[in-house]
C-alpha cells in the first residue's frame, strides 16, 4: 500500500477492524462514515472496502452483510499499531500493589496471570524460570531435632526449595554451622549444573566428624538441583474463552486442549522476544493445529541478558489487541522489577 490513497485504505482497514473488535458485527460502509471522520464519500469507501477485499484483508460473510476483517487484515493492522493504549493510573495501581504482596517467585507469577487474565478477560500463561539458567544464592540449615534438617535452597531468581534430611547420627551446632559453610562453600554463585558438580566433589571428601551429615545433605541437595521439573506453567483464566465459544469454529474444546498441554505452550513461550518486544501470533500463524482460530500475545520477562521465561495470553482473533499488547507488556515489566528488587 503506497500513497494517499492507500493511507486511506489503511485508515478503512483500521477502523473495520477497531469497529469489529468492539461489536463483534460485520462492518457496513455506513457505519464507518457515521462512527469515523473520513471525509470522503460513501462510494469512495465502498470501492475502498472492494479493494481490501480483494486484497484478502477483510471478508463478506453474507451478500448483504457488511465485511469482517481476516487474518491478513488483523495482521495488517498489529504491525501497524502505532500508538497502545496506555493503562490507567488506577489499572497501574492495582497492577504493582497486587504483585508486591507475593511472598515468592512463584507467587508473583501466579499473581502476575491472575492479574492478566483479569485485565484481558483471557487465558492467560506464564512459565516458570528454567531453573538451569538460575544461580544458588544461599543454603540454609536447621537443626529440626539432634537427627533431623531442613534445607533451603535460594536461587537468584527468587526460587525457594524446601528438603527435610533424617540423619542416622546426631549433629550438634557446630556440626550445622560448619555444614552450612561448605554447603555454601560448594553451591553459592554456581548455576545449578555446576552445583550438582560440586556436591559429588563434597560429598566424595567430606570432614570426618560430620561425614554422614555431608552425604546425606549432598545427597538431598543433588536430587532437588537435578529432577526439579525445568518447564512448569501457571495457567489462568481459561474459563473467560468460553464467552467466545461460537468464535472459535473447530471448537473451544480444541484450543482448551492445546492450552492444556504443557508442551504445546512451551513452544509458543520458547519464542517469545527480546525483553521488552511483545510477539502476536494470529490464527494460522500458530504452529498448533488447535490455535489456529487463536492468538497469541506473549512477551518475556526477567532482566537484559538474562530472560527467566515468557508470559502472555490466548485468545480470539477478534481481540483488542492495542490493549492487551499494551497489558501483556505492562505485567512482565513489573514483574521483572519485583524480581529485580526494585
Amino acid at each position: 500500500m503506497a500513497g494517499s490513497t492507500a493511507d486511506r485504505r489503511q485508515e478503512v482497514l483500521r477502523a473495520i477492524v477497531a469497529d469489529y473488535i468492539a461489536s463483534q458485527e460485520p462492518v457496513g460502509s455506513k457505519a464507518l462514515l457515521e462512527r469515523h471522520h473520513l471525509n470522503v464519500s460513501s462510494a469512495t469507501i465502498r470501492n475502498d472496502m472492494a479493494v481490501l477485499e480483494s486484497e484478502g484483508y477483510i471478508a463478506q460473510q453474507h451478500a448483504s452483510s457488511g465485511r469482517i476483517p481476516t487474518e491478513k487484515g488483523y495482521r495488517q493492522f498489529v504491525d501497524h499499531i502505532h500508538e497502545l493504549k496506555p493503562l490507567s493510573a488506577a489499572e497501574r495501581r492495582a497492577i504493582i500493589g497486587f504483585l508486591e504482596e507475593g511472598v515468592d517467585l512463584e507467587d508473583v507469577l501466579r499473581r502476575s496471570v491472575q492479574l492478566l487474565a483479569q485485565l484481558t478477560r483471557q487465558a492467560a500463561v506464564v512459565q516458570l524460570p528454567d531453573l538451569r539458567v538460575s544461580r544458588v544464592k544461599h543454603v540454609e540449615v536447621v537443626a529440626l531435632g539432634p537427627t533431623r534438617l531442613l534445607l533451603v535452597l535460594i536461587t537468584d531468581t527468587g526460587r525457594v526449595d524446601q528438603r527435610n534430611v533424617e540423619l542416622e547420627e546426631l549433629i550438634d551446632a557446630a556440626g550445622v554451622q560448619l555444614l552450612r559453610d561448605l554447603l555454601n562453600g560448594a553451591l553459592a554463585d554456581k548455576t545449578l549444573k555446576e552445583g550438582s558438580t560440586s556436591l559429588v566433589e563434597l560429598a566424595h571428601n567430606p570432614p570426618a566428624q560430620i561425614r554422614h551429615a555431608v552425604i546425606r545433605a549432598s545427597t538431598r541437595l543433588i536430587e532437588t538441583l537435578v529432577e526439579q521439573p525445568t518447564d512448569r506453567l501457571i495457567l489462568a483464566g481459561t474459563s473467560n474463552l468460553t464467552r467466545f465459544a461460537r468464535d472459535f469454529p473447530a471448537g473451544l474444546p480444541s484450543v482448551l486442549e492445546a492450552l492444556e498441554e504443557q508442551v504445546t505452550v512451551l513452544k509458543l513461550l520458547a519464542n517469545v522476544p527480546d525483553l521488552g518486544n511483545v510477539s502476536v501470533l494470529i490464527g494460522e500463524e500458530n504452529e498448533d493445529e488447535d490455535l489456529h482460530d487463536a492468538s497469541v500475545v506473549a512477551t518475556g520477562y526477567g532482566s537484559v541478558g538474562h530472560m527467566l521465561g515468557g508470559l502472555g495470553v490466548v485468545g480470539p482473533t477478534f481481540m483488542d489487541y492495542p490493549g492487551t499488547i499494551s497489558k501483556v507488556s505492562a505485567v512482565a515489566r513489573y514483574v521483572s522489577r519485583i524480581l529485580a528488587g526494585e
